[in-house]
């Protein structure tokens, strides 16, 4: 016969290895969900600045308020050498 370990002590392990296991699965699907929304920030950011390439294009060098469409030419200082 096996050398068993008591009932008690049985239960108790496997119900702390059944609690890291469903942890870990949490683990991982929050991680697989961290991939895809910095997929999709990565993408969102790419859009902004073709956006902003053609609304510079467009308009020049200006400074948009994003609340309103106004914008304001931005004027580069000459660097003195």
């Amino acid at each position: 016969m096996a050398n068993k370990i008591k009932e008690e002590q049985l239960k108790e392990l496997q119900e702390k290895v059944s609690v890291i296991q469903q942890i870990q699965g949490q683990v991982g699907n929050i991680e697989g969900q961290k991939h895809l929304l910095l997929h999709q920030l990565a993408t969102s950011q790419e859009e902004l600045q073709k956006l902003q390439k053609a609304l510079e294009d467009e308009y020049g060098k200006v400074s948009i308020n994003i609340q309103d469409g106004s914008y304001e030419e931005i004027v580069e200082e000459a660097v003195e050498a």
